[in-house]
């Protein structure tokens, strides 16, 4: 019978080593070799090979230089995310999917783009699919302004055009992120894709962070700019209730 090979203490150093570059990756969004390497106080050889490893394993991603948690980290952390912010969104987004006659969709920050991770299908005959895993922009979705407007924009965002709606200039971004924390909730005004719109809220975790956004969404021939301001605190209110679900004690509501 095989033994089991026993973990030694470089063994055990080096997934330390990991787990802080992915710690500082996840709170720094987007970070170069040099500035990760002085923030953790690595070495850039060493930091380099561990980001290789985490590169190949797919828990970061680099682009001309610049990592970021990969998809693999999200996929290890859907546990927490199915036992704690699946569990509390759910009930919510299907009873607002009920209310409305609309697709309820959640999603979480990913780097420079917003990651869908649940929906639930509104009744109505033509309704808007969006399938979970799917990434969308920050500044052309109401979900990704949610993100902006509440947890700060990321270095590097790219104002990509995707429509004639698209908001291109810093200025007009930055005055809408202002509304959005004033009024508590972001709207995708075709901006992503045309004949399609959609409002978006925060949810706040335990800590006072914004974790995730939800957000309602239909073809923008039904959900006019009118109604989806109608349809707002709907919207709001359904994420204030995910938010308590998960244990948010604040006051931002």
């Amino acid at each position: 019978m095989a033994r089991r090979r026993k973990e030694g203490p470089e063994e055990v150093r080096t997934l330390e080593r990991g787990l802080k570059v992915l710690e500082a990756l996840a709170e720094e969004r987007a970070m170069g070799l040099t500035p990760l390497a002085e923030r953790l106080g690595f070495s850039k050889s060493t930091l380099y090979r561990l980001l290789q490893t985490l590169v190949r394993r797919g828990f970061v991603e680099e682009e001309k230089g610049v990592y970021r948690v990969g998809p693999k980290a999200f996929a290890v952390g859907q546990a927490y995310l199915s036992q704690n912010l699946l569990l509390a969104a759910r009930p919510e987004m299907e009873a607002l999917a009920r209310e409305t006659g609309e697709s309820v969709n959640l999603a979480v920050p990913a780097g420079l783009e917003a990651l869908y991770v649940d929906q639930v299908e509104g009744p109505k005959l033509v309704r808007l699919f969006t399938a979970p895993g799917s990434r969308a922009p920050l500044h052309a979705t109401g979900v990704g302004k949610v993100f902006l407007a509440f947890r700060g924009v990321p270095e590097g965002l790219p104002l990509t055009p995707y429509t004639p709606h698209t908001l291109t200039r810093w200025e007009e971004l930055m005055a809408e992120l202002g509304a959005v924390r004033e009024q508590g909730y972001a709207l995708d005004n075709e901006e992503r894709e045309l004949g399609v719109r959609c409002v978006a809220a925060p949810l706040f975790g335990p800590n006072g962070r914004v974790v995730a956004a939800l957000s309602l969404s239909a073809p923008a021939s039904r959900l006019t700019l009118k109604e989806a301001h109608r349809l707002a605190p709907q919207v709001v209110e359904a994420a204030k209730k995910a938010s308590l679900r998960l244990g948010y004690t604040g006051g931002v509501y």
